[in-house]
């Protein structure tokens, strides 16, 4: 069987152009984590942590006795994350007001039972009781605005100021605030300048 890998099946999901174009997002299901915060605090590592913990249990599974129903080879989707800020009050930006649901694609398999199965087999291996955290979300973004941006997350406005101007010229509006960023590089392995970061934004036509 034919191996599935993200980039190709769904590409003009997790490769899109680096300019703005719009899109049509599938369901799919997601293990999900909920926090709030900086980014670049201890706490939001522990919640990626968790999100690679799980996602790594299913994947490899293969080679236990714990394999999935209908399990098929693929490639361990991207860190996703949905953002917002608590205080929609303040007017500078501050990344301690941030809220995230942060995210990892799960391949179609994966349901309710089996994440609560490898949930409970991870916890008790890992020995981390925050896994508890962790919830299964099937989530369809619908029509959304896309595009590739390229650099330092801190220039992200940047981008998000060409999509807003490429929605508002193609008879399209946005949705809401909140906006979602799939994470292609490793910043660790990465430079800065060479980063890869989908962003993507709901919208509808006006």
């Amino acid at each position: 069987m034919k191996k599935y890998d993200y980039k190709v099946d769904d590409k003009l999901e997790y490769l899109p152009p680096a300019h703005p174009t719009v899109v049509r997002v599938k369901p799919h299901n997601y293990i999900c984590v909920k926090g709030e915060g900086n980014p670049n605090g201890e706490a939001f590592g522990r919640d990626v942590e968790i999100l690679y913990a799980l996602s790594y249990a299913i994947k490899m599974s293969y080679k236990g006795s714990d394999i999935p129903l209908g399990y098929y080879d693929y490639t361990v989707f991207p860190l996703e994350g949905i953002w917002d800020v608590r205080d929609k009050t303040l007017i500078d930006f501050n990344k301690d007001n941030l809220m995230y649901t942060i995210m990892i694609r799960q391949p179609d398999f994966v349901n309710e039972e089996v994440f609560k199965k490898f949930r409970i087999l991870t916890k008790k291996k890992k020995g981390n009781p925050d896994i508890e955290k962790a919830t299964f979300e099937t989530i369809e973004d619908g029509w959304c605005c896309t595009m590739m941006h390229i650099g330092s997350f801190d220039d992200e406005p940047a981008s998000f100021a060409k999509m807003e101007m490429f929605v508002k010229e193609s008879g399209y509006v946005r949705c809401d605030k909140t906006h979602r960023e799939i994470y292609l590089s490793d910043p660790r392995k990465t430079e800065v300048s060479k980063m890869k970061t989908v962003l993507r934004f709901k919208v509808e036509e006006v």
